[in-house]
Order: structure tokens, then sequence, then C-alpha cells
């Protein structure tokens, strides 16, 4: 038989019966004269084989294991494996559709899906058309996204998120867009948004909480140089005072 016709045979392509050669995982059979391949009964049992096996949802290098026989890993024990993760896809949909749900119960504004502790703390702050708000809304459920937030953390940032001042300090920091890195208003601004934070917000942060390399970097350039002055300068004033719970 020829490429095409093994594929039709036992229901692939022929680029995925090529595929399968590059990886290794179906050997080059015999070629005529011509230089065409030419594949017999043995290797159309192997690829309807592997194409069992991808459908119930291995992966190539498990498919692998698999036909390596006493040399792998036995098909039950990959067998078990998959529907062990099958099962916690199942539960991680089954929390997404609750999540969706309770999106759906409320007012539909447009603004992307967080966890249901970001979407309390967020729906607890003022309305306002503060580019810096909406600039740390996106921070806040980017680090949910990633992990980095918290319910503990966010309940306790409910108790800011009604004060009027920590709005009129989104309004200072709007003020800045424009202002250069050594404007004289950025050092008391960064001291008196570093100050409104209460140390109870701090000791919500876990000390072992996912840092990922290069974040800071990354957040501090989504901002104006006199902006990114103010949030570092307040990073390290919260970072100052972390360090001195644990002393």
């Amino acid at each position: 038989m020829r490429i095409g016709e093994i594929a039709a045979l036992v229901g692939l392509t022929p680029r995925a019966v090529r595929h399968y050669h590059q990886i290794g995982l179906l050997a080059e059979p015999a070629r005529r004269a011509n230089g065409y391949r030419s594949y017999n009964v043995r290797d159309a049992v192997l690829l309807a084989r592997i194409r069992r096996l991808t459908e119930l949802g291995l992966g190539l290098d498990e498919v692998r294991a698999v036909l390596a026989g006493d040399a792998g890993r036995p098909l039950g024990d990959v067998l078990r494996e998959l529907d062990t993760d099958l099962a916690r896809q199942e539960r991680e949909i089954g929390e997404r559709r609750l999540r969706l749900a309770r999106l759906m119960e409320g007012p539909l504004t447009g603004v992307e899906p967080v966890s249901p502790a970001l979407a309390e703390l967020l729906a607890a702050g003022p309305v306002t058309d503060s580019p810096a708000a909406a600039r740390d809304r996106e921070h806040l459920a980017l680090l949910d996204t990633a992990g980095g937030g918290g319910s503990e953390v966010y309940a306790v940032l409910r108790k800011l998120a009604g004060d009027p001042a920590v709005l009129a300090l989104y309004e200072e920091l709007d003020t800045l867009d424009t202002a250069p890195v050594d404007d004289p208003r950025v050092a008391p601004l960064a001291a008196r948004m570093a100050a409104l934070v209460p140390d109870e917000v701090l000791a919500a942060v876990p000390d072992d909480g996912p840092a990922v390399t290069g974040f800071g970097a990354a957040l501090l350039a989504d901002y104006p140089p006199a902006q990114a002055e103010v949030v570092r300068r307040v990073m390290v004033a919260l970072a100052e005072r972390m360090k001195g719970r644990t002393r």
C-alpha cells in the first residue's frame, strides 16, 4: 500500500502518517524502486492502534510508551492516569461553570471574568473614569488569573475599596500622566499611598505566595515614568513593612 492508501484505510491523513515517521513513532517502511513508501498489513495494524490510543486522549509520548510494550509503561497504568486526569478536568470544568453561572446572575458589564472574590472587591469600589484606577483593576485581574491573589487578601482590600481617600489618590496619580520622573509630587504621593495600606492587608499576603520573575519590572513598565516611580516607591515601602513583620 502507498501512504495515501494506508492512511485512508485506518482513517488518518497522509500528513499524520508522515508526522509519525518524523517523530519516530512509526518506522519508515521499505521503499519501492520508484522511491514510494510501501506499507504492509502490520503497518496498518500499528497505525490503527495509534489512532485508537490518541482518540482515548493519550498524547503521542504516552502512545510511544504503550507501544514500547514490556520496555514501556503498561497500558493499564497509562489508562488509569488518563482517567485521573479526565476526572481533574471534569472538576475544573464544573468550577468554571459555577463561576460563569455567578457572572450571569449579575449584570453583564463587559468586564472580563474574574474570581468571585475579586468580583466582590471590584464591585465594592466607587464608579470612576480614573485611568489609574482602571489600570489597577487590570493588574488585579492579571494577578487573579495567575493565582497571585487570594480571597483573604481581597476581603481585607474591600475595606479600602469604599474609602474616598483611595479614589482621591487615584486622581492624584492621574495628574502625573505626563510628568517627569523627578516631579516633586512623586515622593509625597507615594508615601501617602503606602501609608493608606493597613497592616492587615500585608498580613493577609502569604509569605510563600507566587513570585513571577520579571513581573515587577513589567508592572512598572505599564505606567508612564512619574506614575511608575510612585508605584515603585510604594512597592518598596510595603516590602519593607512586610519584612518588619517577620523579624
